[in-house]
């Protein structure tokens, strides 16, 4: 078989990583892959550290040098589909593409095709050769915003390792059912819900997670936030507010019943109702660049649909104060 044909990484597990589990490790390193792939490599002795074969479930102590050689599986072909992308940035190594609303990232149950990646293939054909057409971290598909994909395998080893090390700013801004008194930091685990496997949540055992977030401009009965990510879960500020019972306007999945302000005008109320999407928003993007090493950085405006929406919070707030 030609080096073609294998994926091939040479990697130091970083000091943040000491203790935990080996697949752990590699799911924190290489985003990219699934976490079954990724046991499936260990398992098959294609993955050595400093050398030697372990388990899946070995500890790692970081610094540990790792090499993976493991043949490439056959794939489901992906088409090329000319969907209508924001690209906010491109060169040879990356591409920073300003999603909108709706726009699925990858492939999965339900979800075939009409996806940002078929939509990457179709501009750029050529990262076919690369993993999920160079896609390495990703939003939700009613979350907006700022995401980076790889456009060469230079770029795609450099910017992996650079989300691993949490290297990568990534700012949001979002609007939450109650009213905050202060920002702060969120370190709670985050695991697949044992009751509902379509869902995640805040248990022990779960992946450390981690989300700042700090006040905007508090309303009625909301309040808009900016928050950094520490860490990137699934679902990972949806599941970090929900928690502390602040769940963001319009979440399907972690909202819980809608929630209509005493007084709340006519217009106020159907505002909320028909905002049927999380209001989140990816708002800054930063790192380095993964060739130069030269700082990058991008902005995104809210979208219409969010501005919309605190333009009534607003409205809201001044009618009931006169």
């Amino acid at each position: 078989m030609s080096e073609q044909q294998f994926h091939s990484h040479e990697l130091t597990i970083p000091e943040n990583l000491a203790g935990s589990r080996l697949d752990q490790a590699l799911a924190e390193m290489l985003p990219e892959y699934s976490r079954s792939r990724l046991q499936s490599w260990i398992k098959a002795g294609s993955v050595l550290v400093d050398g030697r074969q372990l388990r899946p479930k070995d500890k790692v102590m970081g610094g540990e040098e790792l090499k993976i050689h493991a043949p490439r599986q056959a794939e489901v072909r992906m088409e090329p589909e000319n969907i209508p992308l924001n690209v906010v940035y491109e060169d040879e190594h990356l591409i920073v593409v300003d999603k909108q609303a709706g726009l699925v990232v990858h492939p999965g149950a339900g979800n075939p095709a009409s996806t940002l990646q078929n939509a990457l293939l179709h501009l750029r054909p050529e990262l076919v050769e690369l993993p999920r057409a160079g896609i390495i971290h990703r939003l939700d598909k009613d979350t907006t915003g700022l995401m980076v994909v790889a456009a060469s395998l230079e770029g795609h080893t450099a910017l992996t390792r650079s989300l691993a090390d949490r290297d990568f700013l990534r700012e949001y801004q979002a609007i939450a059912c109650g009213v905050m008194t202060a920002g702060g930091k969120v370190s709670a685990p985050i695991g697949r819900s044992s009751a509902d496997r379509r869902k995640m949540t805040v248990r022990e055992g779960g992946r450390p997670s981690i989300t700042h977030y700090r006040v905007i401009e508090r309303f009625r009965a909301h309040t808009h936030i900016r928050l950094i990510l520490e860490t990137g879960r699934t679902h990972q500020i949806r599941v970090h507010m929900a928690h502390l019972r602040y769940p963001l306007v319009g979440d399907p999945v972690y909202g819980g019943r809608l929630r209509i302000p005493a007084g709340a005008s006519e217009r106020f109320a159907e505002a909320l109702r028909g905002f049927h999407r999380q209001a989140l928003h990816a708002a800054r993007l930063g790192f380095a660049h993964p060739i130069t090493g030269e700082p990058m950085e991008w902005a995104s405006p809210l979208p219409q649909d969010m501005v919309s929406l605190l333009d009534e919070l607003k409205r809201d707030a001044k009618v009931m104060a006169e």
